[in-house]
């Protein structure tokens, strides 16, 4: 996926106001789709979406969503078109059989913690989830989508991103009108810190929508990176944010190489990152996601920076997860009386 543009995130732009006309059509066309009635789904659906393209924290919510309902003796599964794979499915995802080019960065993450089915027809992937005896589908992505009814979505929100300049896609970020959006959503969940959502926290207590916070922490060892002089590089939405949680490790970040989104690496870029590395002596630091696709690459370069690179791990914990099992129940509930 290409990066962002960064006019996306500023208020004020030509670019989006002479693009305005476009994301007009775009939005009338996404909110049409949204419109439609999705398919029925066995199991009881758990929506985890964004407002915004790009990432904003959905794979690991989707994952800390899990980690809760297992806590609470249900036994869930994973369902995820996909994105960068070739495999259209439904296929469940064996990590020791499939790469990230067969079925994407993303589900091969999911698949470390719960069964994961990839499926372009979402509806095809909840019935394969509900052949293999589980009870409730976490759905990665998909909110905008209406090839599957859902129980519960909730939108994930960047509390240092916001939606940006608020418009639709090309102008802005926005898949789709944001009020139209909103009006969809069960729940805001709010991650990380900054002031950037607000708008988008005070919109959703105007309609009544529960707003949730959560925040990334890292499950490595207190000192696992403290003092050390690192190069951090990373192929995400946002590739500073790894930089800002890489640095409050105590790490010395003195270098990061941003790549787009879900960046399938080259020989080339292994070279740039381990002569970068090796000229400033600095430890290669990368992203659990960044590092599932590296595994996929061939080569003496590849071999050796997977030897030598260190991986940040991060989970998403929330400040009232309670609540949110809280939330989960009672979807589940309404669906049992329906």
């Amino acid at each position: 996926m290409p990066r962002a543009p960064d006019f996306w995130w500023r208020r004020r732009s030509l670019r989006a106001l002479a693009l305005a006309p476009a994301g007009l059509l775009y939005g009338l066309a996404s909110g049409r789709r949204m419109g439609r009635s999705g398919a029925a789904s066995p199991l009881p659906v758990v929506c985890i979406g964004n407002f915004v393209a790009g990432g904003g924290g959905k794979t690991p919510t989707a994952i800390e969503i899990v980690a809760l309902c297992r806590a609470e003796g249900l036994n869930p599964g994973f369902l995820t078109r996909g994105y960068g794979g070739r495999e259209a499915g439904p296929l469940l995802v064996d990590p020791t059989l499939h790469g990230f080019r067969e079925v994407g960065d993303e589900a091969l993450l999911l698949a470390r913690h719960a069964p994961t089915v990839v499926a372009r027809r979402r509806s095809e992937g909840a019935l394969l989830l509900a052949e293999m005896g589980l009870d409730l589908i976490v759905m990665d992505d998909g909110f905008q989508s209406p090839s599957l009814a859902k129980d519960l979505s909730l939108v994930v929100v960047d509390a240092a991103r916001g939606i940006g300049n608020g418009r639709v896609m090309p102008a802005g970020p926005l898949r789709a009108p944001f009020r139209l959006q909103l009006g969809r959503a069960d729940a805001v969940i709010v991650t990380g810190r900054g002031e950037a959502a607000m708008d988008v926290v005070r919109a959703a207590s105007r309609a009544g929508l529960p707003v949730l916070r959560a925040g990334v922490v890292t499950s490595a060892p207190a000192d696992a990176f403290r003092g050390k002089n690192c190069l951090a590089f990373a192929g995400i939405a946002d590739p500073r944010k790894f930089e800002r949680s890489l640095a409050e490790t105590g790490a010395n970040v003195e270098r990061l190489i941003a790549f787009p989104d879900h960046h399938a690496f080259t020989n080339g870029d292994v070279e740039r990152i381990l002569f970068e590395a090796d000229r400033r002596k600095l430890v290669p630091v990368t992203t659990e996601k960044d590092h599932v696709r590296l595994a996929s690459l061939e080569g003496a370069g590849a071999a050796r920076l997977r030897e030598i690179c260190r991986v940040l791990p991060v989970r998403m914990v929330f400040d009232d997860g309670r609540r949110m099992v809280s939330m989960i129940a009672a979807a589940l509930e309404q669906r049992r009386l329906r």
